[in-house]
């Protein structure tokens, strides 16, 4: 087995075509901003109760986006409602889709935007003119008693005509756990979060986005068969993949990471079509197990794997196009790091 550690290339990819700049990061935050401004001055021209909270949530907060040439960015925030505070002007409980309807008005109160938001079975969703679209989970807060008395608090998501207890920050939660779990140990947990990032990069090429399965199963799919590698990310990504395809290639089925639900059942055909890709990608890679594997070789294969020209026009050893061995390898406090000035962002 040739082994061309093509770590430098890999980290170079993630750096420059996967995370977000720092540019990028302002702006993802500004929208964020103006979607908030929008929905308290809606809910106050209305004269109806501000969400209780509001939180960032998904890719976003889990520093797991990755950079879209269409622009095509989802942000979810969270409107977390007191109980109370949904009600009707003749004081009955809202319906779960008549909040979702109150939060949809608020977004739409000046008519300045020339796409209105739109209800959807999970959020409310405001598409903007530059491509990408806010999602605003409606939840309210449930206020109980434990055995012992005390007050305990739980959050019911405004989800198609029922109110299903949900918390996508518990998600948030549990993927971060996992990344210090591991920063904590041997493993580089930051790792996971790269590896984690180039799957999305992976499956979200512009003909596939909209047929292959969600961020939140790649991401299970990646925390729960991840394998590191020190200072080599494109072994951990080949080797986390294999894991994920042997999983696949016995069942579709994916379990929420901490719900007692199903993300997708077995047969589910956006996972199926993603396993697909997958299978796909690692027979191409198998160019990186022969002997007489080049450097130029191994580098169009990750081309390819991804769609892309950038590994082919990164360096060879010593300037010949046919070489073997390792690249230059880069410390794990690099990785993540652009060269436009910024710091860290996952």
């Amino acid at each position: 087995m040739a082994d061309i550690d093509c770590h430098r290339e890999m980290t170079g990819f993630h750096r420059n075509n996967v995370t977000l700049s720092n540019k990028q990061q302002a702006e993802m935050r500004t929208r964020r901003d103006a979607g908030r401004t929008r929905l308290k001055n809606g809910l106050d021209e209305a004269k109806k109760p501000q969400p209780k909270e509001v939180h960032s949530q998904g890719s976003y907060q889990m520093r797991t986006m990755v950079q879209d040439g269409d622009n095509d960015y989802d942000i979810d925030d969270g409107a977390y409602f007191a109980y109370d505070d949904l009600k009707d002007d003749d004081g009955a409980t809202l319906t779960p889709l008549a909040a979702r309807q109150r939060v949809c008005d608020a977004l739409a109160w000046d008519g300045r935007l020339k796409q209105e938001a739109t209800v959807k079975c999970n959020c409310v969703r405001q598409v903007y003119a530059a491509g990408y679209h806010i999602d605003i989970p409606v939840y309210r807060i449930v206020t109980t008693k434990d055995k012992n008395d005390h007050p305990v608090e739980y959050y019911e998501l405004a989800s198609g005509d029922e109110w299903t207890r949900s918390d996508a920050r518990a998600v948030t939660r549990w993927f971060n756990g996992h990344v210090g779990e591991l920063n904590a140990g041997e493993s580089d947990g930051s790792q996971m979060r790269r590896v984690t990032k180039l799957t999305k990069k992976f499956a979200r090429r512009a003909v596939w986005k909209n047929k292959t399965t969600s961020g939140i199963c790649i991401t299970k799919l990646v925390v729960d068969h991840f394998k590191d590698s020190v200072d080599r990310d494109d072994k951990a990504l080949r080797e986390t993949w294999k894991a994920i395809d042997a999983e696949l290639q016995k069942s579709t089925e994916i379990k929420h990471p901490v719900l007692d639900i199903k993300l997708a059942s077995a047969g589910d055909q956006e996972v199926t079509f993603f396993r697909d890709c997958l299978s796909d990608a690692l027979k191409t890679l198998e160019v990186l197990d022969k002997s007489d594997c080049t450097r130029k070789q191994a580098q169009k294969v990750w081309d390819d794997v991804f769609d892309t020209d950038f590994f082919t026009k990164q360096p060879n050893d010593g300037g010949d196009n046919g070489s073997k061995g390792s690249a230059i390898k880069v410390t794990s406090a690099e990785t993540a790091r652009r060269n436009d000035g910024g710091g860290r962002f996952g």
